[in-house]
């Protein structure tokens, strides 16, 4: 579906990163996970890049809205998307991507995740937990601070409202007095650490280029089979 939606709403998420929201066209429907290209109309400013960029639809699709969040890097579509006046039109050209939750409810998923990366995955356990799907889902979420964390918050509560997910998250910096998470890179101890067996689970990768390739690199020497690793090929920095 190609259609111009509305922006309803505009707050900042994290550090440097905001969350933007949207009314939903008539008859939409897409699967927790995809993606959609959203464009710029008749921006003040473009640059070489364009005025159109990918990002995945945060919100599920059982909610009302839709909603994608960004890192705000400082390039001619940031700077006019972080300007946006509530009412404004953009144009969504949507549903792509196959980076979705597996059907097959026995097999647990591990995401193991960098930042804004979080994203898709967002969509997906909102989803599954209005769903009461029965996959056990593992979160590992990685960012530098606490501050630098999207929808932590919200992964907290989705955690206590559903007894199949398990949120983890990752500081890789700096981590405040009585941290309850996991602290440094993530790596095959820190997994075996909450994982009883690691070569169950479906693994998600999302985030940053260089942790996505890390990720598999670790998934790959501890012997996960490479059918069952599934990756994002994430843009929205």
């Amino acid at each position: 579906m190609i259609a111009n939606v509305k922006l309803t709403k505009k707050e900042e998420i994290a550090n440097g990163t905001m969350a933007f929201h949207f009314e939903k066209p008539a008859g939409f429907e897409f699967r927790a996970g995809q993606f959609g290209d959203w464009t710029l109309i008749d921006p003040p400013e473009t640059d070489e890049e364009g005025n159109t960029r990918g990002f995945s639809i945060v919100a599920a699709p059982y909610e009302p809205e839709l909603m994608f969040a960004t890192r705000l890097r400082d390039t001619a579509f940031k700077r006019v998307l972080r300007e946006l006046p509530v009412g404004s039109e953009v144009k969504l050209d949507a549903p792509y991507g196959d980076f979705t939750l597996h059907k097959t409810e026995s097999t647990p998923a591990v995401f193991l995740i960098g930042g804004i990366g979080v994203t898709p995955v967002r969509s997906m356990i909102a989803q599954a937990t209005y769903d009461k799907a029965g996959h056990k889902i593992t979160l590992f979420h990685a960012n530098r601070t606490r501050e630098d964390a999207p929808f932590r918050e919200e992964f907290e509560r989705l955690a206590q409202e559903n007894p199949n997910f398990t949120f983890m998250p990752v500081l890789t910096e700096s981590a405040p007095e009585g941290w309850q998470g996991e602290r440094g890179r993530i790596d095959e101890a820190m997994l075996r650490r909450h994982i009883i067996d690691l070569n169950v689970p479906i693994y998600y990768l999302s985030g940053p280029e260089g942790m996505v390739k890390a990720m598999r690199v670790l998934l790959v020497s501890i012997g996960i089979n490479e059918d069952n690793i599934r990756t994002e090929e994430f843009t929205g920095y």
